[in-house]
């Protein structure tokens, strides 16, 4: 079953990668910022576990005629485990992102979350034993220093929830290592079937202990959580199987445009001089690091290709 017109795919896959790429994120990031502005209203009343359950059960329902159109082919795997895994850290960086989100500016909570690529340095030293040098160390510490500058641990305007809006940035970095340990095969749509199936399962447990029901705008609310989140989550991953991640990576700092306009137009948020100054320095280190790991990748390419012709010419 075709679901998207064969003319507007052939205009769209005529786009270079690095562009639909691009586009896929820039998507993404509008529409995890509406989804946050529904997270804000209704952390006033609903728990964030609960939010979480209705999250991931609502985003598992949304996408199930997607696995009908495209059929049960693009669900095989051999990686159950690691899908579990996946689901069981989503949950926790749903959690945690929820709950800060109803508690810090959009605007903070964006600059923080852009951490990830510092906490996946460790990750990929620890999981994966990659091999980091002095030059992306140097650029996390001073990623880790930029978010000092922000959250002033001690400061009469330290606010605890920034450490949540960190625990979700680890949780998504772990979550970005797994996917690095999926076979080739794996599809997108079928990771985010198994990340629905999981998540929802270790979700209700915890909601059921919190549960408030829905009044009727909440109801509203929360279906647009979970379809927004399912479409986020999928642009975020067509984003980086479409383009180059130097390319791609620096768009998704438009998120930090995007919240602070949200904020000040929907809560009148404000960020000071201080948050201006620390998401600028988690930003640049940030930048860094993707910038660097590109060059590593095409030194690495270069050099197998170089390997392999000459093996074959002799």
């Amino acid at each position: 079953m075709r679901v998207v017109p064969q003319a507007l795919e052939q205009r769209w896959m005529g786009l270079s990668g690095n562009v639909r790429g691009a586009l896929w994120m820039i998507a993404s990031g509008l529409i995890f910022t509406v989804m946050a502005i529904a997270i804000r209203i209704l952390g006033h009343r609903l728990d964030s576990f609960q939010i979480a359950f209705f999250r991931c059960l609502i985003g598992f329902i949304a996408i199930l005629p997607l696995v009908g159109a495209y059929g049960i082919d693009v669900l095989q795997t051999r990686s159950l485990k690691i899908h579990a895994l996946r689901g069981l850290f989503g949950l926790i960086s749903m959690f945690a992102s929820y709950y800060a989100i109803a508690r810090i500016p959009l605007a903070s909570y964006t600059a923080l979350s852009f951490t990830r690529p510092l906490f996946a340095t460790i990750l990929a030293v620890v999981v994966l034993h990659e091999i980091v040098r002095w030059r992306r160390w140097t650029a996390t510490l001073v990623g880790f220093v930029g978010v000092l500058v922000m959250v002033r641990p001690g400061a009469e305007t330290f606010n605890s929830a920034a450490l949540f809006a960190l625990m979700d940035s680890l949780s998504i970095a772990f979550l970005i290592t797994l996917v690095k340990r999926l076979p080739p095969g794996e599809t997108a749509l079928g990771m985010m079937f198994y990340f629905g199936v999981f998540s929802t399962i270790a979700a209700l447990p915890p909601a059921l202990f919190v549960w408030q029901w829905p009044t009727a705008l909440e109801w509203s609310l929360l279906i647009l959580i979970g379809v927004l989140g399912a479409l986020s989550q999928s642009f975020w991953i067509r984003a980086y199987r479409a383009g180059e991640a130097s390319v791609v990576a620096p768009i998704d700092y438009l998120r930090l445009l995007f919240a602070g306009i949200a904020g000040y137009l929907a809560f009148a948020e404000t960020v000071d001089l201080w948050t201006v100054a620390g998401a600028a320095i988690i930003v640049a280190s940030t930048i860094y690091i993707a910038r660097r790991e590109a060059r590593v990748r095409r030194a690495k390419a270069a050099e197998a290709a170089t390997a392999t012709g000459g093996a074959a010419a002799s």
